[in-house]
């Protein structure tokens, strides 16, 4: 039997993940975060960061809450922080999304509604797989990364640690990207990208780095 879990956050990607634990019948004790959700539900806010010395980091799992928008830093340090506690983080599949029997999923990984990940993807621990988004056989994500809804990785793609996928973005087959990469949503990837670069357009080209 899974364990209750706190969700760290209280912005639109935990309203998200929020559904997805209730489709999998995961008990909510309540969220964790700065200020109570502006959307409001039926889940407790249990208050600050600090209401988690409350629980025995054996008794519950935490789940990040967190999203990105470009960099994921902020989502980076919330994970690292509380393993560096002793939390572990609960690995999420949301039920209408498929995950082939010989991905692996890292720690705290989020495969989100409508998702697909196909055979032999090897995704690291705190990165999300957002609605909709697709990665195709072999590819691999490092930790800590963000495919947004819609964004497409074809086959044998490799994404470095920290990096984060736009809206709608594809990648063609073949393709590494480094460490800390941005592509912006709608951008084709059709070169590899060196690490702590922004790439935009159609074809990508590098904005920033």
């Amino acid at each position: 039997m899974r364990k209750p879990v706190v969700i760290l956050g209280g912005g639109g990607h935990a309203r998200v993940v929020l559904d997805t634990l209730r489709r999998l019948d995961i008990e909510v004790v309540g969220l964790v975060g700065p200020e109570p959700p502006r959307w409001g539900d039926s889940v407790p806010y249990l208050g600050d960061d600090d209401a988690l010395r409350a629980f025995e980091p054996s008794t519950v799992r935490l789940v990040n809450g967190l999203g990105s928008i470009g960099r994921t830093r902020r989502r980076q340090d919330l994970f690292s922080r509380f393993k560096s506690a002793g939390f572990s983080f609960e690995t999420l599949v949301d039920p209408t999304a498929l995950v082939s029997p010989s991905a692996e999923l890292g720690e705290g990984v989020q495969v989100l509604a409508a998702a697909v990940v196909q055979a032999g993807v090897r995704i690291a621990a705190n990165s999300i797989v957002n609605t909709g988004a697709i990665v195709e056989h072999d590819t691999i994500i490092g930790e800590h990364g963000h495919v947004a809804p819609r964004a497409v990785l074809s086959g044998g793609i490799e994404v470095g640690n920290g990096s984060h996928i736009g809206v709608g973005a594809t990648v063609i087959q073949g393709i590494v990207l480094g460490d800390d990469v941005v592509v912006a949503a709608g951008a084709v990837v059709i070169r590899n990208v060196e690490s702590g670069a922004t790439v935009a357009g159609v074809p990508a080209r590098i904005i920033s780095r």
